[in-house]
């Protein structure tokens, strides 16, 4: 009976009744090809997101319990009504075992992966244990069917519409005893209901709600803006070839402008030449060595691209996805501590001076600027002398280029010479703080146990058997316990050391870990005889058998240990310091490039090393007594700042298998130019730009290339105008990072 009266109400009310109509089916890769689009049948309007599955349109929705009740599911689909609905969080602290990752099939090969097929490393590196860890960070359910998938198949729960590596870094911090874990930063595409419903708050530091410019990073592009004769354009003329001034004449080339560009050094196949020379011959070339050529002395160094103004910013992200696109492997857009190697560089290189080359730009090579002319508070030329020697290089001995409209001074801080030049033609110039020190070079076997502990330090592998049998052979003597025995693998670590509370004796100062290189080498940075200074490099794969680091202090501008230098030079005291500590060093060594060594026990100790190890530096070593270099109040400084501060921060970093090797002296420039702060002018002389690390505005690559760039964009404003320069504009934040 009540059977009967349902169908006859069905019936009476069938008008009402809106007949069923399906939702369209799409194969399973149409819908991966498609996510993240509307598609509409005419009537209806269905939006795919990146878990492939259709959203539920408003009239399919079930009644929903009242908001506190909800459980926090991934089974339950929630609807998007609209893109505009989707916020996009930034989340820290995504902490993953390196023993989960080693199990997850994809991390294996992820670098091949990366290499081989068109995928970013910030989906390839959403592993299965990456993503259970973003769930349980979020208080998410994930899916009982969450497992390592290929990224073709990877899929997400259905609260989150997408999400993304955006930094991955290795934390060896080990407090309370805890192991060595990756942490990653995941950006997650989420709906504004959604983040209410899993309570996503704004929290500094832990998760926090990013806001795009979509029209501002349209103009990041580094695209030629066809802007009619090139020859009615302005004149600019660019001196040094390093990370600012080839990025800015890379900007200013993508905007129509023809940019010349001075080098005094040789291009990297050439300038490869000069320094097999000096390892193999000891026989200097001045102008082409480890501190001049093309890309500056950042390229034989570690490459680092690590930085101080704002690792996710917008124009330090610009400057790293660049130089994917001139050929940089792209895990420096995920790595927290990314770096190139000098092997990168120098094919990265290549490419950025062919491609300006094709865009109208010009680079002279072995032509040091000797001269600026300065006429009425304005420069309008440049004097260079050209040994004609390089590629692409004019064969007369001088040149000049008149009539300019722009100068960029980007030399690099080992260009004495034009600190002095600019100061005889009465450029302002102030002094600025630097430090100084020595290179310490550990075996990476004792970094690998200081960092990563017995346990996991065995876990570092870097393909090369010299350096894997090292390191097993090390361990041995703790033995094994198949009980704390780990599968997943370690990169090659790294340390950084600091402290403002190095005492000297009268006062305390700064002193610091500076350009680590693990598995890497030390080199001479020297540009002359008779001044000694190193440095440190790597390759990508940082597989030598030896880490090395700056360990310096610092020197203010009014620092009494200058007041000797001050009263002969002038501004340039600082400049003829660290001249003077490389003739020391130089003459300690016995001359002919050889180095200056002592064991560090021996250094805070005072006394002269009877033996020393072996070192990485392939020009000699010598036994000498390098706490005799530096005025005593910079040697106190430096031992407290070792047995007090270094020591506490990395047990067994004060080791008698460490070694010193003397001097690092050019950390930075002892010098600024003065600019004006808008429109970046030297003061006192217009149209003179100085830029990068010479000058006195950069420490590094990256933020280098990032005052290149700033640069460009006010030279460009100046000469095209508001009107013309508009989809090229950018402002780019100009810090300072050592």
């Amino acid at each position: 009976m009540i059977s009967l009266c349902i169908l006859v109400f069905l019936c009476r009310h069938a008008s009402f009744v809106e007949p069923f109509q399906p939702v369209p089916i799409f194969p399973r890769n149409a819908l991966y090809k498609h996510r993240g689009q509307h598609f509409s049948d005419g009537e209806k309007s269905f939006f795919l997101a990146s878990s492939r599955k259709p959203i539920i349109e408003p009239s399919q929705k079930r009644s929903r319990r009242p908001r506190s009740s909800r459980r926090r599911s991934a089974s339950v689909t929630k609807e998007l009504k609209h893109p505009d609905a989707l916020e996009t969080w930034r989340i820290y602290g995504v902490d993953v075992d390196p023993d989960s990752l080693e199990q997850s099939s994809k991390t294996r090969s992820n670098e091949n992966e990366i290499r081989n097929q068109n995928v970013s490393p910030e989906r390839l590196y959403m592993t299965t244990p990456v993503l259970k860890s973003l769930l349980k960070r979020l208080r998410i359910k994930p899916n009982p069917s969450l497992d390592d998938s290929k990224v073709e198949e990877f899929e997400l729960p259905t609260e989150l519409i997408d999400a993304r590596v955006i930094r991955r870094s290795v934390d060896a911090r080990r407090r309370n005893g805890s192991d060595p874990k990756y942490t990653y930063v995941v950006d997650v595409d989420i709906t504004k209901e959604n983040a209410r419903d899993f309570k996503f708050v704004q929290q500094s530091g832990r998760m926090e709600r990013l806001n795009y410019d979509s029209d501002a990073k349209k103009g990041n592009e580094m695209a030629v803006d066809e802007l009619g004769d090139r020859a009615s354009l302005p004149k600019v003329l660019i001196v040094g070839a390093g990370p600012a001034g080839l990025f800015c004449a890379l900007s200013l080339a993508s905007s129509g402008f023809k940019p010349i560009v001075l080098e005094r050094g040789q291009p990297v196949e050439a300038r490869g030449k000069s320094i097999g020379a000096l390892i193999h011959r000891r026989s200097i070339d001045p102008e082409s060595n480890f501190s001049f050529g093309e890309g500056g002395a950042g390229t034989w160094s570690d490459g680092k691209l690590t930085t101080r103004i704002g690792r996710n910013s917008e124009p330090v992200r610009f400057v790293l996805e660049t130089l994917v696109n001139y050929g940089a492997p792209k895990r420096i857009l995920v790595e927290g501590a990314p770096h190139l190697g000098t092997d990168n560089l120098v094919r990265l290189l290549r490419n950025m001076r062919e491609d300006l080359k094709l865009k109208g730009g010009e680079i002279h090579f072995g032509c040091r600027a000797s001269k600026f002319g300065i006429k009425d508070g304005i420069v309008t030329s440049v004097q260079a002398e050209c040994s004609g020697e390089g590629l692409h290089v004019n064969s007369k001995k001088n040149l000049s280029f008149n009539q300019l409209d722009a100068v960029v001074l980007a030399t690099g801080h080992s260009a004495r010479d034009v600190y002095q030049e600019l100061y005889a033609s009465g450029v302002t110039l102030e002094a600025k703080g630097f430090a100084v020190g020595f290179r310490i070079e550990h075996p990476q076997r004792i970094i690998n146990e200081i960092q990563y502990g017995k346990e996991w330090g065995r876990r570092v592998f870097t393909h090369r058997m010299s350096t894997d049998d090292a390191n097993a052979q090390h361990f041995t003597k703790y033995g094994m316990d198949d009980k704390v025995a780990h599968s997943g693998n370690l990169p090659v670590p790294s340390y950084r050391l600091a402290t403002n509370e190095a005492f000297d004796g009268e006062s305390n100062r700064g002193a610091y870990s500076f350009c680590m290189c693990p598995g890497g080498q030390i080199v001479p940075s020297s540009t002359e005889e008779g001044e000694l200074c190193i440095n440190g490099m790597s390759f990508s794969n940082r597989d030598s058998l030896w880490a090395n680091s700056a360990c310096v202090v610092t020197v203010s501008p009014d620092d009494p240990i200058l007041d000797e230098y001050r009263l002969m030079h002038g501004q340039l005291a600082g400049l003829e310091f660290q001249r003077d500590m490389e003739r020391k060093a130089w003459t300690l060594g016995g001359g002919n490039f050889t180095v200056p060594v002592q064991r560090l026990t021996d250094f805070v100790a005072g006394r002269v090393s009877s033996s020393v190890p072996s070192s990485s530096y392939r020009l000699g070593v010598k036994s000498a007594a390098c706490h005799d270099i530096y005025p005593k109040r910079l040697y106190n400084a430096l031992v407290n700042a070792i047995t007090q501060h270094f020591e506490k921060q990395m047990p067994g970093f004060l080791t008698h298998e460490a070694l010193i090797h003397g001097v690092e002296t050019r950390t930075s420039s002892p010098l600024r130019v003065v600019r004006d702060p808008t429109s970046l002018e030297a003061i006192g002389v217009h149209n003179l730009y100085p830029a990068g690390e010479g000058a006195g505005f950069a420490g590094g690559i990256v933020s280098a290339a990032v005052d290149g760039l700033a640069v460009a964009e006010v030279v460009k404003a100046k000469f095209l105008g508001e009107g013309k320069s508009s989809s090229q504009r950018t402002t780019f934040s100009v810090g300072f990072d050592y």
